[in-house]
């Protein structure tokens, strides 16, 4: 469970038929034209380029990795107290195209035993600048440090609500900047490298309904996702929120993962209970749990873990669903973040103020099709939901405004995004 933060963001800012297709045997259509602008999300999603910018004891090249260190630190967490040296690289401001109030950072990287990053933000606004602002400490394992992030950051231009940058009223952000800190034991030849970063910038318009976009390029595509459902795991390790209700996100992420052939092997898995009917989502609970937050439902936590595997992953917004057939089109999955009551989403059977799915396809009449961890057991996680109801919930403003995890190997390259609207992926 993710209870969302659009809630935050609007105080400061004032039984269907399914045909089952690949994507490659979908009937080729035209792309429909974008939904009105008036209608539509301000989102943009930029990749870092790690050419130009501020290089601190980092090598030059195309990912960010120690070529020597420039200081040292002390940090203190729940492992207690240790010492750790740093290199540091600190971006070009890049424009955003218009006024933002939300920005989310995502990243994939190796990070060995041994090592750490730390990921900051600071934006521009017309009366000037913003401080720097943590999004994330992140570690791959949990024996350097606590995986965390750091709510409450509060000040005159904004604040941090787990993993997002929220502007305060009036302060919308009109460019900014990412800070990357690498950090690592004393004296060691550990590596810890980051391929990948970004962020995605929005501003979601205040709308308790949104209309059903078109659609077509992917009605009956089916993806053969795995099935997996968070319920079966109601009450497993505590110290990671305890399975169930809580941990729809690594389970989607999970799903996702399956799908691509990168799930974590028995090795991996051998600390997990032999009675354990899917161990491979008790694992990704672990690895993605945010002591901060307390909860697996920090969302480039999320997809920072799927990058571990050499997949790509990042956190983004989407339009609408005309947008999300793009996708799977292409034959790539997507994770969707979502609220609603009970009666608002027909077929689920559940209300929740948070909640991620994995969005596996459409049926021929263009409903959506979702591998729903919120289900009694693995067979019972395909659902159908109605495209219109399915859509309002998922992109009205006191939902997630479109959030979503987008996860794919560098051999499946993503399509192209919406022609005339700034880039989200």
């Amino acid at each position: 469970m993710r209870v969302l933060t659009a809630f935050l963001s609007a105080l400061l800012m004032t039984s269907s038929l399914t045909v089952t297709s690949t994507a490659a045997e979908a009937v080729a259509k035209p792309p429909p034209p974008p939904p009105p602008a008036s209608s539509a999300v301000d989102v943009v999603y930029q990749r870092a380029h790690f050419g130009p910018g501020l290089r601190e004891g980092v090598k030059p090249g195309n990912t960010l990795s120690f070529a020597a260190p420039v200081g040292a630190i002390s940090y203190s967490d729940a492992l207690g107290t240790k010492t750790w040296e740093y290199a540091r690289w600190t971006g070009t401001e890049r424009p955003i195209g218009f006024a933002a109030t939300e920005l989310v950072a995502s990243w994939n990287a190796d990070v060995p035993a041994g090592s750490w990053l730390q990921v900051e933000m600071r934006g521009r606004h017309s009366a000037g600048q913003t401080k720097w602002y943590v999004l994330g400490r992140w570690a791959y394992g949990d024996e350097d440090i606590r995986r965390t992030s750091l709510s409450g950051q509060r000040d005159a231009d904004g604040t941090v609500s787990v993993d997002t940058f929220v502007a305060a009223a009036g302060k919308a952000i009109t460019s900014y900047q990412l800070r990357v800190t690498l950090y690592r034991t004393p004296g060691s030849a550990v590596q810890p490298v980051v391929r990948e970063l970004g962020a995605m910038a929005s501003a979601v318009p205040d709308r308790a309904s949104v209309p059903v976009s078109p659609g077509g390029i992917a009605w009956g595509v089916e993806l053969p996702v795995p099935r997996r459902s968070q319920n079966v795991h109601e009450g497993h390790y505590p110290e990671w929120d305890g399975g169930g209700e809580a941990w729809c996100s690594p389970t989607s992420t999970t799903m996702v993962l399956g799908y691509w052939g990168k799930w974590p092997g028995k090795e991996d898995t051998s600390w997990v209970d032999p009675s354990d009917p899917n161990p491979e989502v008790d694992y990704a609970a672990r690895y993605t749990y945010d002591y901060a937050y307390e909860g697996a439902g920090n969302w480039p936590f999320n997809t920072a873990y799927a990058g571990r595997y050499g997949l790509e992953g990042f956190v983004t917004r989407l339009r609408s669903l005309t947008e999300m057939e793009r996708l799977i089109r292409a034959g790539i999955p997507v994770v969707t973040s979502q609220s609603f009551k009970a009666e608002e989403l027909p077929g689920a059977g559940y209300g929740t103020n948070g909640h991620l799915m994995v969005i596996i396809g459409f049926t021929a009449d263009g409903d959506v099709i979702a591998n729903d961890p919120a289900s009694p057991d693995n067979d019972a996680v395909r659902h159908v939901y109605p495209r219109a109801a399915f859509e309002n919930v998922w992109l009205r403003s006191t939902g997630s405004g479109g959030i979503v995890y987008v996860i794919h190997p560098k051999n499946r390259p993503l399509p192209p995004t919406t022609p005339g609207l700034p880039a989200n992926w």
